[in-house]
């Protein structure tokens, strides 16, 4: 059996206004699972503004919040946007409290500043779901020791906070966190436009021809922002192409489903730069005391 789990990160107020629902639609439609990873609390993406690229995808209303108004709680606004994925069948977890504060934060964050952001994004997860979020996916790929440390303290039954080949558990600096990862293995459409691929008909093939070139199962990383809106016509003929293929296109949880966590590799967890991206990124490292 071939998978392709569909990871959705939910960035902003209008990615999830209008992207989630554009997307449940979209893979209903097309018999697809996936996983929604939302951005809890406010939407600072305006500050993004000034470093804006053809990688960033958000219009120009969007890019107005936090910069010249005051910045809304995406939690606050649209909770019944994120309950209406989980309603729907959708696997529906954590991506962060403030995405932008994350993304830019976390590597050099003291540990405190760390623990009030989680707490803060767990916290408004139960009161929208009321249940306890059982997962995470760290913005940008981007995570620091003691954030990984506190995916197992919060009792997470997986993170996907790094990129690399497959699930695994995660030491870092030596110290192995028990909590498993499972990574993002494919290139994202927005990083194969930005290394010069011509056109997203090109792009696609090339996420085709790397998932079918690489045994086992994939994860693949989209946005409400960009998949689930500019470019949803693009999304559905890739979804079309895998199905095509004999992939089963499902949720994250589903790569664990029938798995002995206790029977997972152990890989050391480093940073590197991404083709496409700017800064270093979580990456799947070694095994763990291999020579």
């Amino acid at each position: 059996m071939k998978r392709i789990a569909l990871k959705i990160d939910v960035d902003t107020c209008r990615g999830t206004l209008l992207g989630v629902p554009a997307l449940i639609d979209l893979l209903q439609r097309n018999d697809a699972s996936g996983s929604f990873f939302f951005s809890l609390g406010p939407d600072t993406s305006g500050r993004e503004a000034r470093a804006f690229s053809p990688s960033r995808h958000y219009d120009f209303v969007t890019r107005l919040y936090g910069l010249f108004l005051p910045a809304p709680d995406i939690g606050a606004r649209h909770a019944d946007n994120m309950r209406q994925a989980r309603d729907a069948g959708f696997e529906v977890a954590i991506h962060a409290w403030n995405r932008v504060r994350w993304e830019s934060a976390v590597m050099t964050a003291e540990n405190a500043w760390i623990e009030a952001e989680m707490a803060q994004a767990y916290r408004r997860y139960e009161d929208i779901f009321a249940t306890p979020p059982h997962a995470h996916a760290a913005p940008g790929w981007r995570m620091n020791r003691h954030a990984l440390r506190l995916t197992q303290r919060l009792g997470f039954c997986y993170a996907s906070d790094c990129r690399g080949k497959f699930p695994f558990i995660p030491v870092i600096d030596g110290e192995i966190v028990l909590c498993p990862q499972l990574p993002t293995t494919l290139p994202t459409l927005d990083e194969l436009l930005a290394t010069g691929t011509p056109s997203v008909d090109q792009a696609i093939d090339r996420l085709v021809e790397e998932s079918t070139r690489v045994g086992g199962d994939h994860v693949f990383t989209l946005r409400a922002e960009l998949e689930g809106m500019q470019y949803s016509a693009t999304l559905e003929r890739l979804l079309v192409e895998w199905r095509c293929r004999g992939y089963q296109l499902v949720a994250l949880r589903d790569l664990l489903v029938s798995r002995n966590i206790t029977t997972l590799p152990r890989h050391t967890l480093g940073f590197a730069e991404i083709p496409g991206r700017t800064g270093s990124r979580l990456v799947q490292g070694r095994a763990f005391l291999q020579d």
